[in-house]
């Protein structure tokens, strides 16, 4: 419970403390590759104290951040998502093979809206119009300094999918479209598996009961 209004105001407008509050005593690099991995010793201050916690141990996995974006048309009520086969998901029971939004990671000083306009055009062929961002987010802040970057853009879809994507990056990307109808049946079966989709197309859902409202 909050004990007054300005505290719950001020809880959703920061958090309760800031990097100030951090104390680093050491941090050395595991591994520097496409991905980097360090083991970084903390100390951060405890709640409702001026007190900091005994300096713990963390390894932290450095990623460069990334930008992502779902595909739709309200005119052909149907919306993009493509499938690639995806390292993380290796020991998924299912399958490693992941539905998803478009997206990738920011090249340089490339802007996450640069980014998605440049996957798009990559992973489906499609160029984007009436691009609206939704958040920015950490997907795995407890391991991962990765931010990802998520919008929706309208575009004109082709009738069927195809392989897309960079051969000399190894990728091998399958687009599939679907048609509004499909939403309900995709968040019951499970093979939404990724934050990112799932936030995207619930978003959707939210857009498509708005836009009947008006009708």
């Amino acid at each position: 419970m909050f004990s007054s209004f300005s505290d719950f105001m001020k809880i959703i407008q920061q958090a309760s403390y800031n990097n100030k509050d951090v104390e680093i005593q050491q941090r050395e690099y595991l591994y520097q590759g496409f991905l980097k991995v360090e083991k970084v010793q903390v100390s951060h201050r405890l709640f409702d104290s001026n007190e900091y916690i005994p300096p713990i141990q963390r390894e932290l996995i450095e990623r460069r951040p990334a930008a992502g974006v779902l595909l739709y048309n309200d005119q052909q009520q149907k919306f993009a998502l493509i499938e690639q086969f995806r390292i993380g998901a290796l020991n998924d029971s299912d399958s490693p093979w992941q539905l998803e939004i478009i997206a990738g990671v920011l090249d340089g000083d490339e802007s996450p809206e640069d980014c998605i306009r440049r996957e798009a055009l990559e992973e489906s062929g499609c160029e984007l119009k009436d691009l609206q961002f939704l958040y920015s987010f950490y997907p795995s802040a407890g391991a991962c300094s990765e931010i990802f970057h998520l919008f929706v853009a309208q575009a004109d879809l082709p009738e069927q999918g195809g392989v897309h994507g960079m051969p000399e990056e190894g990728e091998n990307i399958q687009l599939h479209v679907f048609d509004y109808a499909n939403l309900p049946e995709l968040f019951r079966n499970q093979r939404l598996k990724n934050a990112p989709v799932i936030m995207a197309l619930q978003w959707l859902q939210q857009h498509i009961a708005a836009t009947a409202s008006k009708e």
